[in-house]
């Protein structure tokens, strides 16, 4: 009898890694969506028996498609995929009944083990579809057709336009920024809140104008970090809101005073932990490795105009701009973090995303 699998993930890269880690020759159906909202309609249409949930989504999350499921107790065993590697995300959809929880980015040997584990494979057919150690090692072309609006990636060029390869880069993002989270999360004892990362090209002053509307008129502290590697270079830009700084100090346990000197520290340790883990997740997913500057300071107590001028003023041509905005749930703790990669890098990050996105098909 055919499966309805539910791909439910508003990232059409990450839909078809999960389509590319399905058992070979098994009998299903493939349907996607891209939000929550949609999720819910196919579920309720009893096209998604088994679903492959994300949970940082638009218009509705992953949270939000359990707590609905569970509430009309719709008929479909959800797997979670997601970035968001944070303890209490695991213990959260555990808890809304998700069947098991799969760290981003998978692959067919994890997705084989849980299909068995809970029976969704009979012994039967995991045998007939298992990959061997030979079909493990070659591109593996799915019998299922993969999403409609899949983008059409070509080799890079000089002047390649990365709007192409905007939804790759952000689900590059997506994943970095979990393992961020994680890190913040366990040392804090809190939750962190994700966003969907936002990617863009910007030119100097669509830059400005981005910075400008992180955080209008509120003070700020700022610190930016130069990194290099394989032909890649870059900025991260770590701005922070004075106003969480009485929370933050007190989640992390500071006793001395909360001075500037105090604040300061306060801010190098979350700086460290956020652009250390984020570009280690991006180097690690594109295969190779990032050396990192000596963090600068860029300002205390100052608005984004002194920041902007600082900051911007070595950036003159088109920028890769990711930007993140971190919050801790219940807690008045707001920072923005911008990872910004020069033109001159994208030929280079293009062809390696590009490697990626075939060695997903293994």
């Amino acid at each position: 009898m055919t499966l309805p699998i539910l791909i439910c993930d508003d990232s059409k890269f990450a839909q078809k890694q999960i389509v590319r880690a399905l058992p070979e020759h098994w009998d299903v159906s493939i349907s996607f969506a891209n939000d929550g909202i949609e999720g819910l309609e196919k579920i309720r249409a009893q096209q998604g028996e088994l679903v492959f949930l994300d949970l940082n989504m638009p218009n509705l999350d992953g949270y939000g498609v359990l707590e609905a499921v569970q509430k009309e107790d719709l008929p479909a065993l959800i797997i979670v995929v997601s970035g968001d590697i944070q303890p209490q995300a695991h213990a959260r959809v555990t808890q809304l009944g998700a069947l098991d929880f799969i760290k981003k980015p998978t692959n067919k040997t994890i997705i084989f083990d849980i299909l068995r584990r809970y029976g969704i494979l009979t012994d039967e057919e995991y045998t007939a579809v298992k990959p061997t150690d030979t079909e493990q090692t070659k591109t593996a072309k799915t019998t299922t057709a993969a999403p409609e609006t899949s983008t059409n990636i070509t080799p890079s060029r000089p002047n390649d336009d990365v709007i192409d390869y905007r939804d790759q880069y952000q689900e590059i993002a997506n994943v970095a920024m979990g393992r961020a989270a994680d890190l913040l999360a366990r040392m804090l004892g809190a939750f962190v809140v994700l966003p969907i990362p936002n990617v863009n090209i910007l030119a100097v002053s669509e830059l400005n104008m981005a910075l400008t509307a992180v955080a209008d008129d509120e003070s700020l502290s700022a610190v930016c970090q130069g990194y290099i590697g394989a032909g890649i270079c870059g900025e991260a830009l770590l701005l922070f809101h004075d106003s969480s700084f009485e929370d933050l100090a007190q989640l992390m346990r500071y006793e001395g005073d909360l001075d500037d000197a105090g604040q300061l520290e306060v801010l190098m340790d979350v700086a460290n932990i956020l652009i250390g883990a984020c570009l280690k997740g991006i180097a690690d997913q594109l295969d190779m490795n990032f050396s990192q500057g000596h963090p600068v300071v860029l300002g205390q107590h100052t608005n984004i105009t002194e920041l902007i001028e600082s900051s911007t003023k070595r950036w003159r041509k088109k920028t890769l701009a990711i930007e993140i905005n971190y919050t801790i749930e219940k807690r008045n703790i707001q920072c923005d973090l911008l990872l910004l990669f020069t033109e001159d890098s994208l030929p280079t990050m293009n062809n390696k995303l590009i490697y990626l996105m075939e060695e997903s098909e293994l």
